[in-house]
């Protein structure tokens, strides 16, 4: 194998699995362990992999971009699951917005299977897409700067043009809800500043989440529990989380 090609194929697997190990490359293909390390270091210079102890990993962006795409793969089945509760609480002729989220994605194509009479409005980019290769429905794209690594648009210019809509119904992913806390959190800041803009811009505003969320927090809140209406998931938290959401007077669907 040339050494191009072993550049390549060890771009591949990183690409697949977000780590390599020096040990198990040498092994798959037999040759030094020395041999792997100038090969990662080579890599590393062109900023394809970032080299750690004992292996590699992606760049910090690209790491990002293979979350986003592992997200987008990974609990289909509830994704489906939540997709086809919100869409019961959608009714003809409502606006919606669809934010980022991999749920989001499922329940746009429940919309335009259900052939309700809806406008949908939507910053992300798979949503876009969808709708495009359905040649059907109606469509609005709010535009703004590309997130490359987020599947969708944000910023100043994307936020503006959020606040002149009032959407009846909007749907809302999270990286972490703290029903303790009062916190509902992403990582990214400008994502987080458009689902605020989002939120003051909607009737009625819904979290889209798995239930597994409830359990985990972002490092940038941009929501209380009680500025939601309700929040849309797959099965039911502990006693505890849903007691907590009850005193927020926002409804667990």
């Amino acid at each position: 194998m040339l050494v191009e090609e072993r550049h390549q194929s060890i771009i591949n697997q990183l690409n697949t699995e977000g780590s390599v190990k020096v040990k198990d490359l040498s092994v798959f293909f037999k040759v030094t362990e020395d041999c792997i390390r100038k090969d990662l270091a080579h890599l590393e210079k062109q900023n394809l992999l970032k080299r750690t102890y004992g292996g590699a990993v992606l760049p910090r962006q690209n790491i990002h971009s293979f979350e986003v795409v592992k997200r987008k793969v990974s609990n289909i089945e509830a994704k489906e699951a939540i997709a086809r509760k919100a869409l019961g609480l959608i009714n003809q002729g409502d606006t919606v917005f669809l934010d980022i989220s991999t749920a989001n994605i499922e329940l746009a194509k429940l919309i335009l299977q259900s052939g309700k009479r809806v406008t949908v409005v939507t910053n992300m980019i798979e949503v876009i897409q969808i709708y495009s290769a359905a040649s059907a429905g109606s469509l609005i794209s709010v535009g703004g700067t590309l997130n490359p690594y987020g599947d969708g648009f944000e910023g100043s210019f994307c936020i503006d043009n959020i606040s002149r809509f009032k959407f009846d119904l909007s749907f809302l992913g999270a990286v972490g809800i703290d029903v303790f806390e009062n916190s509902v959190s992403t990582y990214d800041v400008a994502d987080g500043l458009t689902k605020s803009a989002v939120i003051k811009s909607s009737r009625k505003a819904y979290l889209i989440t798995a239930s597994d969320k409830f359990n985990q927090d972002g490092s940038f809140r941009y929501s209380g529990i009680g500025d939601l209406t309700g929040i849309v998931t797959d099965k039911q938290p502990n006693p505890k989380i849903v007691q907590a959401l009850s005193e927020y007077n926002v409804e667990l669907y």
